[in-house]
Formats: structure tokens, sequence, C-alpha cells
């Protein structure tokens, strides 16, 4: 759900950061986000997507790169030698910098907007980011930073985009979910989920449909990096089945205690998702539309 036609920029900026804040004590949790050999593979999986190879890149700036699963996944498998994470939220920075000290990895940190980026002209030789474009509200001033501040060549990646028509088609299995949800817990034997939520609390958990402002055609997604002088935009989707598959899960699971949740149904749903993911790599994503898919991934080049 899109956040209200007449909340404005300032209020969106301001809402990201709240709910960010609240939600980043459990964001890994909630998410499945792993930073051993299997969180590492999906990421390089999306970066060869985007980018049709698996490149190494000096200095990289990851824009909204939350508790760090793209930009420390990276850089533990030498895709990038020199990482600068930026986000809105603070706390998610904080708990990104206690992820890479658990990890003995170096990043530098800074919290700050998207679309006022405190960098010098040409600082990188990649800018990408992980589900955070649909939570700028001026992607034109957004696009015309990540221009300015990546070197002439560089590369731009942005991956896990909602599209405009996978979005809906995603409501199909989280409405049916939500309808067999209670013969699920009793299935499951597991009690109906109580008031606190892992993303921050109540209060924190009605601001969730608040913060996401925009979901994407390919088209209008990839003229905001034609718009800013990019150049071999490419936009393409990613996940169909595995999405409709692990949002059916997530929302069965969302009505349940996750303390009663048997761990038998996770390993289901954890190994399925990845099943369904090769099905959606190697058959779908090659032969059908974009728009269908749940993600968009956009890549470009500044030239020079």
């Amino acid at each position: 759900m899109p956040a209200p036609a007449s909340a404005t920029a300032d209020e969106i900026r301001s809402v990201n950061a709240s709910y960010h804040d609240g939600a980043a004590a459990g964001y890994d949790a909630k998410w499945g986000i792993d930073y051993g050999e299997i969180g590492r593979q999906q990421v390089l999986g999306k970066v060869r997507k985007a980018l049709g190879e698996l490149p190494s890149f000096g200095r990289s700036l990851e824009v909204g790169a939350g508790t760090g699963y793209f930009s420390l996944n990276m850089l533990q498998a030498g895709v990038v030698a020199e990482a600068t994470c930026t986000d809105i939220s603070p706390g998610m920075l904080e708990t990104l910098q206690a992820n890479a000290r658990r990890l003995d990895l170096d990043v530098t940190t800074l919290a700050c907007d998207a679309e006022q980026l405190p960098f010098e002209d040409e600082s990188f030789d990649l800018v990408f980011g992980h589900a955070v474009l649909h939570h700028l509200p001026d992607l034109d001033r957004a696009f015309a930073e990540f221009r300015r501040v990546l070197r002439p060549g560089g590369r731009l990646f942005f991956a896990g985009e909602p599209s405009r028509y996978g979005d809906r088609l995603a409501d199909v299995p989280k409405r049916a979910a939500t309808y067999a949800a209670p013969l699920w817990r009793a299935l499951m034997r597991a009690s109906p989920a109580g008031n606190g939520h892992q993303d921050g609390g109540e209060d924190n958990h009605r601001l969730e449909a608040l913060v996401d402002v925009h979901a994407f055609t390919p088209d209008q997604l990839a003229s905001f990096a034609r718009r800013a002088g990019f150049a071999d935009v490419r936009v393409r989707g990613e996940e169909l089945l595995a999405n409709w598959f692990g949002w059916a899960n997530r929302a069965l699971e969302a009505t349940a205690d996750p303390d009663e949740v048997p761990w038998g149904w996770k390993v289901y749903a954890f190994r399925g998702y990845l099943a369904l993911q090769e099905v959606d790599r190697r058959l779908l994503e090659p032969r059908l539309p974009p728009a269908i898919f749940y993600n968009l991934i956009v890549s470009a080049t500044r030239p020079g």
C-alpha cells in the first residue's frame, strides 16, 4: 500500500527514518537475512542478473543499505574492495556496523538522504541499492545524485524494486493465506500472534503502510535513469513463483506466535522458496515480460 498522496516529501522521509529505526533490531531475523554462503550466493545472483557478469569494483556506495545485506556479502565475496553505506535510518546503520564487526569487515556508514548525497563528484565506481527506490519521494533528484557521484564509466544497479503489476498479482496469495490462516494455525498447533511485532512494536507497525511510495512499470523505472543521463539502461524482472510462494507463507506466519511455528515448516518454506527461485531464473525470467514479476532490477552506466 503506497503512502497517502497528500503526504509531503519531508513527511515521507521522516516516517521512513522512524519506521526503519524501529525495525532495525529485528530486521535480519524477520527477513531471514544471512551473511554466510547462502546469503552470499543470493546477493551475487542478483548482482549477476543486474550487470550480466560478476565484476570487481574499487569504491562502492550502497544507498539505503539497511543492515548491510548486500554490501557485507559483496565485501566478503571480493566484488567490492571498499564499501560506503548510507541510509536515512541511523538505527539501521548501527545494526549494519554491528554486523560488520561480527564479520570482521571494515565499512564506512553515513546517515543521509539519498536525494542529497554528501560526497564529492565522481567518487565511486559502483552505486547500487536493494529495495530502496520505492521509498524515495523524488526519484529524479535521487538519480541525478547517483550520476553525479559516479565516475565516468561507473556502473549503477538497483534490485528488489516492486513492479506495479507484479505487486497486484502478489495480493492473490496474500489474501488466500489470510483466509486459510486459522486452519493453518490449527494444523501447526500455533497460537495466534500477539500485539507485539518483530518490526518494532504496534506503533511502528502502523507506519509500515506509509513508507512505500512507488510501484514501477519497467518503462517508468528506466525513464528515471535515462533522464538523469545514464546509458545502457536495462530493466529485467525477477521472481514470480518464488514470490507467490514466499508471500503466502509470510502471510500465514504473520498470524501466528513466531515461537510456535514448527521448525519443519520453516525448513519447508525456505527450501521451497530457493527451489522456485531456480525455476523462475531458468525458465520464466528469460521468457516472460518483466512487468509481471514482483521485483524489478534496473542497471545502467555513466557515460564517459
